[in-house]
């Protein structure tokens, strides 16, 4: 089975290729944002050490961890956020890991792992290879302010605070363009899979 990177920046049209991808036979796909989500539910044990770490006031009415509450305590808190990580993305990868250990048995060949920081995250020790999603700036403004209804600035914020793509192209194994046409980008996908 080979595990497959996913990644590159917002707006770069990631879960488009996604979907694509889980189309495929003997494939599937994962999304380590949403993994996250899912661990930080009532009961799970990622849950438990959030909500000792940071105590009753993330938690909302039902005892659910309140995103937006969470936010707002690690927004402008370094060590709270570095805290914060430190708890998720351990318990994300290693979830991961069971997982690639479970899907091996069953005889899957593609697992795609998509992860806006799956190269600051060391997702490299766990993936065959990395692809980078390659879209060029103006696109991924247009296509987020379109999407998310940002405003000319807060989608040029967004896009500013992001790794630019030299840093892409230094720690990924292999560029998908999506620039336009979808087609031409499944055409590069066809051809990256086959060569892995």
């Amino acid at each position: 089975m080979k595990v497959i990177g996913i990644t590159g920046g917002i707006g770069a049209g990631k879960s488009m290729v996604l979907s694509y991808l889980s189309a495929k036979d003997k494939s599937e796909t994962l999304e380590a944002d949403k993994l996250a989500h899912q661990l930080m539910k009532k009961g799970q044990e990622t849950y438990k050490k959030i909500a000792n770490e940071f105590g009753e006031e993330i938690l909302d009415a039902n005892q659910e961890i309140d995103r937006a509450s969470l936010a707002k305590v690690v927004l402008n808190d370094k060590d709270a956020l570095h805290r914060l990580n430190s708890i998720v993305h351990p318990d994300v990868k290693e979830y991961i890991r069971d997982l690639i250990r479970q899907k091996k048995e069953e005889g899957l060949e593609f697992l795609f792992i998509e992860a806006a920081l799956l190269i600051q995250d060391g997702y490299k020790e766990i993936c065959n290879e990395i692809w980078f999603i390659q879209t060029d700036a103006e696109i991924r403004k247009s296509r987020i302010i379109e999407s998310r209804g940002y405003s000319v600035e807060k989608a040029e914020g967004f896009l500013n605070s992001q790794p630019q793509d030299d840093f892409f192209y230094e720690n990924t194994d292999r560029v998908i363009h999506n620039n336009g046409d979808f087609e031409f980008t499944k055409i590069e996908i066809e051809q990256a899979l086959a060569a892995v």
